[in-house]
């Protein structure tokens, strides 16, 4: 395949030298428009429309390139219509977007059909029609432009009376030469006396604003291929009333300050109620030493009186007397060992009988 489109190459020009130095003028292209200018995405027809002679009887050939904008590279071939055949695999950027308008080219309509344009389909066409002896070529130059979007529409500046607002509006997408345009759609439908519009850079500028200005805004955007807008509201209101906005946040600042305060000064106080509580509780607690049961008391004293008595005899049993149980210390009357009184022997006023011997 390569092999033969080298030799269509040398064919085609030598036929072209050929036309070039009038030697033939049998093969006409009939189609004229040489300009194009289509959005992207669309559809555009490449025209080549060509009128064959009596004189032309070799095989038909028609070629579709594009020629690069530095002269310095090779032409491209786009689609090639040759022996009866269509060849459409040549140029990778454009496959499946691209096909002969007539699908039977020798009818005498090798036009091109371009789908889905990109931007980067922007370029100079050439369709080259052959048929031995004639030679015919045409130049098409195609524009793929790309229509406004995302247009955003914003306001700078404070919305007061007697202040300036600056309505803004710009494309995110769209390709030069871009212009835009403002106008008021609510009210008087017309833009105050006093505005300034700049069509390239999509600024209106609204010098010393009045409650009249407000309302609706729309901003278009516009280039050859298509339009784009959006829209804004324009609140013009009175201005605001800096000193009692500036004595209320102070106001404010010093109530939240005295606040603070108040909780901090709480919190503190709780906290030293708190450690003095736990601090008299600990001193309490280590002064005093638990007291003893009353049984434990009663039960030493009584023990330590029967050990005495076991120990007596007749003869010393002599003027021991019994003690009241009201003199047996309670728990509640407790004395340190320096404070405990020495109790005397106790007497007995009651007689025992002990065998022969009587005990008093």
């Amino acid at each position: 395949m390569f092999f033969l489109q080298n030799i269509w190459r040398t064919i085609h020009v030598h036929l072209d030298q050929l036309h070039f130095c009038g030697l033939t003028r049998s093969l006409d292209i009939t189609s004229n428009q040489s300009m194009f200018e289509k959005a992207q995405g669309e559809k555009v027809t490449l025209p080549c429309t060509f009128v064959l002679s009596k004189e032309d009887e070799g095989p038909l050939d028609i070629e579709w390139v594009l020629i690069p904008a530095d002269n310095q590279k090779k032409e491209e071939i786009i689609i090639m219509y040759a022996v009866d055949r269509i060849y459409n695999h040549y140029y990778a950027a454009m496959t499946g977007r691209m096909q002969f308008t007539n699908p039977d080219p020798k009818s005498g309509d090798g036009s091109l059909d371009i789908l889905n344009l990109k931007s980067s389909d922007t370029g100079t066409y050439q369709c080259k029609v052959k048929k031995a002896p004639g030679v015919q070529s045409k130049k098409i130059h195609l524009t793929v432009l790309v229509k406004p979007a995302r247009t955003k529409c914003s306001i700078e500046g404070p919305q007061e009376i007697g202040r300036d607002v600056v309505l803004k509006c710009a494309s995110r997408e769209g390709s030069p030469l871009l212009s835009y345009d403002w106008r008021r759609v609510s009210g008087t439908k017309e833009l105050p006396a006093t505005s300034m519009l700049n069509k390239n850079t999509g600024e209106l500028l609204l010098k010393n604003a009045s409650q009249d200005n407000s309302g609706t805004y729309t901003c278009v955007a516009s280039n050859r291929v298509g339009t784009d807008e959006c829209s804004l509201e324009l609140n013009v209101t009175p201005p605001m009333n800096t000193a009692g906005i500036i004595a209320g946040a102070i106001t404010g600042t010093l109530l939240g300050l005295f606040v603070l305060a108040f909780l901090v000064f709480h919190c503190c106080k709780k906290h030293r109620e708190k450690k003095y509580e736990k601090e008299v509780h600990h001193e309490i607690r280590e002064d005093v030493p638990p007291p003893k049961s009353r049984s434990s008391t009663a039960r030493s004293y009584i023990g330590s009186n029967r050990s005495s008595l076991g120990s007596m005899s007749p003869s010393n049993m002599e003027g021991y007397t019994k003690t009241p149980y009201s003199q047996v210390p309670s728990e509640d009357f407790e004395r340190t060992p320096a404070q405990n009184p020495t109790f005397a022997p106790p007497k007995y006023d009651i007689a025992h009988k002990i065998g022969d011997i009587t005990v008093v």
